[in-house]
């Protein structure tokens, strides 16, 4: 089962409509059924006379344990893709433990009134998850997710101590538009506008937002001012590989878009606590009812939806992982990153390259529990697998990834 009918999810559904021999029932299922009535309408055009797994849809309230255990009971999926908001992560694991279901997400629970996002309320489930004999995959989307699993695969192959990591993210794109986030608004602004973190010499360190900066010279992009941010994936990768000594993650922004986004900052749009406004009744009395609103939530409404994106957006991301450390006694260095183009993207799925590079990794995720391969009780991060099935299946699946050795990082 699906749970969001969104851009990544969309991804994921014309990726698991490409391996049907893998899955072969797939529901698809969101707030609004007619999203996902109109997606299977889509992929059953798309893929048109070739072989594809029976697609069905509902409507559920993701945030309803109730509703969602009893959607569950009847379709009985093996597993739950969640592909919603990760303010509902926590509802849809708990719903998963009561109907005995494997569950698998791309983006850590933050709660809905503070922006804060860390894995301690997730993995505190790992005790019940393992007692119920169900795998819970978390993070499984490109970062977190592939830079997990580039992290596990150059420790496996290429390390014997990673000390320094970098996760470099770039965005070379164009979407055409005056300001417009690549993925939900509401999840992104509250990321960017939070402040930084980083990991160094077994501390924390905090800084304040996108106050460091620094170019970094993208493969077949060149150089971009890439900014240090606060990402979920740190947390678990300096947990698995005590032997690192510092961790980052950095990502780019355009002038454009970081004035527009001071914009929205200065006029409180950003906020997301509740505000109360004095709203016209529709009736044309002139009398006005109270009604509360999030202002970061109205935005969002106005905003363009990251889903229509795709069809102007040219150029290319590029993400990967720089990493310096040991082996056999002597210091590499090591980068292994993937490029991925919005109009070929876009071509595939409709979507654009920020939704590919999510959704694939979360239908690769799937496939790697389905075929048993990463299956295990309790709640893991994707680095606790074996990295070497998945990087395998990037290549074949869209995600193709390059690797530089011994050259110069820059960070």
């Amino acid at each position: 089962m699906i749970i969001g009918a969104g851009g990544v999810a969309t991804v994921a559904a014309h990726k698991v409509a490409q391996n049907p021999e893998v899955f072969s029932e797939v529901m698809i299922a969101s707030r609004t059924r007619e999203k996902c009535v109109r997606l299977v309408e889509a992929l059953q055009r798309k893929y048109a006379g070739k072989a594809m797994p029976t697609f069905s849809t509902a409507k559920v309230d993701a945030d309803n344990v109730d509703e969602l255990v009893a959607l569950l009971q009847d379709f009985k999926p093996e597993l739950v893709m969640n592909l919603a908001l990760p303010y509902q992560d926590l509802t849809i694991m708990e719903a998963c433990l009561r109907a005995g279901v494997h569950y698998l997400d791309t983006a850590n629970y933050e709660p809905r009134d503070e922006a804060h996002f860390e894995y301690s309320w997730q993995w505190a489930y790992m005790d019940r998850f393992r007692e119920a004999g169900l795998t819970a995959i978390l993070g499984c989307g490109f970062d977190p997710g592939v830079s997990g699993i580039y992290t596990a695969y150059a420790a496996k192959h290429h390390f014997d101590e990673i000390q320094y990591l970098d996760i470099v993210d770039c965005n070379a794109g164009n979407h055409h538009k005056a300001f417009a986030t690549n993925f939900n608004p509401e999840i992104n602004i509250r990321e960017i506008t939070q402040k930084g973190l980083y990991y160094e010499d077994g501390k924390w360190i905090e800084t304040e937002p996108l106050e460091i900066h620094q170019p970094i010279t993208y493969p077949n992009i060149g150089p971009r001012e890439s900014y240090l941010l606060h990402h979920e994936e740190l947390e678990s990768l300096v947990k698995n590989y005590p032997s690192i000594r510092r961790a980052r993650f950095w990502m780019t922004f355009g002038q454009q878009y970081l004035t527009y986004l001071d914009c929205i900052q200065n006029l409180g749009m950003s906020r997301i606590d509740e505000l109360e406004y004095e709203a016209p009744l529709a009736d044309d009395s002139g009398k006005t009812v109270k009604v509360k609103i999030v202002p970061l939530q109205f935005l969002k409404a106005v905003l363009p939806n990251p889903q229509d994106l795709g069809e102007n957006y040219d150029g290319e991301t590029s993400i990967g992982c720089r990493i310096r450390g040991l082996k056999d006694g002597k210091e590499r260095s090591y980068y292994v990153y993937n490029n991925c183009s919005h109009e070929a993207a876009y071509r595939e799925t409709g979507m654009q390259g920020v939704s590919y590079t999510t959704g694939v990794p979360a239908m690769i995720g799937a496939m790697m529990l389905l075929k048993g391969i990463w299956k295990k009780p309790g709640v893991w991060n994707v680095e606790d697998f074996d990295p070497d099935p998945f990087m395998e299946q990037l290549n074949v699946q869209g995600l193709p990834w390059h690797e530089v050795f011994d050259g110069d990082l820059e960070v």
